[in-house]
């Protein structure tokens, strides 16, 4: 059902932490041209000419050490629902994260958007995707906080489809999957994801989970999205079953561990392998909560490269 959220949008505050980021600077933008008030929380040390570019759009700079409650308190005051875009490992997603929310809810914070952006990690079993595995730790603490918390579960970003996702092989014209390929998964470009959460946070009656797909492609539909968008012939290349992804994924991770890294070759096959089970599929999708936007499809993606 679609909701309407513009009256008084002018009079909200939006506390922004990980404005400096790809994600987090395109939820800054969205934010300003729905007519926010934004204040980005940095950390001390921030790269200047990204802390410029925020202040140059209008964006408010709060800069605060993530390990002083007092500091953080005092970024977070007066807004009316806190957005994080922070990108990390345990560290990032479940301590600092965990400070952040301390300190919206000392601050009086009335809404927190946590840093998800994910496939339903909470459908998917603890030890199958060490990122999201994070995100479900960090959703225990939020749960159990006095505050209204929103997650925007967006699938996998569409635009990874050009480089870093080993799905669309565009030199050989194949693409890759293993198991099912007629198994449904859901794609959102960061753009709409930014503008999807933007209007989350400006929007007081967001239920717990909100669910989006700017498009549903199996791999069979990304075949021919690719095909359409290239004017090449793509055919499909199933490696093996979900079981021999699997045996991949433990072989790389043996073979380069990446422990300090966040997306970790190994990383992106374990999020690949949920998306192919089936399991975190998104439903029911909110995309007509917000019908100003236009989603942006597979193809179009592809049609950039």
């Amino acid at each position: 059902m679609a909701v309407n959220r513009h009256n008084n949008q002018n009079n909200n505050t939006i506390i922004l932490a990980g404005a400096t980021g790809a994600l987090g600077g395109k939820i800054a933008r969205s934010l300003l041209k729905r007519g926010a008030n934004v204040r980005a929380i940095v950390r001390p040390g921030s790269n200047r000419k990204k802390v410029e570019g925020l202040q140059e759009l209008g964006i408010s700079i709060v800069e605060a050490d993530y390990n002083s409650h007092a500091s953080l308190t005092r970024a977070c005051t007066g807004g009316d629902c806190v957005v994080s875009a922070l990108s990390g490992l345990r560290e990032v997603i479940v301590e600092v994260q965990t400070a952040l929310l301390e300190a919206a809810i000392a601050a009086g914070v009335p809404r927190f958007i946590p840093s998800d952006y994910a496939i339903d990690f909470t459908k998917i079993p603890f030890g199958t995707n060490r990122n999201l595995d994070l995100r479900k730790e960090f959703k225990e603490r939020l749960d159990q906080a006095p505050v209204k918390a929103t997650s925007v579960l967006n699938g996998m970003f569409t635009d990874l489809l050009t480089g870093d996702a080993p799905v669309v092989l565009f030199p050989l014209q194949r693409i890759m999957y293993w198991g099912n390929a007629e198994q449904p998964m859901d794609f959102t470009t960061m753009d709409n994801t930014a503008e999807y959460t933007a209007a989350a946070a400006l929007d007081p009656s967001t239920p717990r989970f909100l669910h989006i797909a700017g498009d549903v492609q199996s791999a069979r539909g990304l075949k021919l999205a690719a095909g359409t968008a290239t004017r090449k012939k793509f055919e499909l290349l199933r490696i093996g079953g979900l079981g021999t992804l699997r045996s991949m994924i433990n072989l790389t991770r043996f073979v380069y561990p990446g422990n300090g890294e966040v997306f970790p070759p190994w990383q992106g096959m374990q999020y690949l392998h949920n998306m192919l089970s089936g399991l975190p599929k998104l439903q029911p999708l909110d995309n007509d909560r917000y019908p100003c936007i236009r989603w942006t499809s597979v193809q179009e993606v592809l049609s950039r490269r």
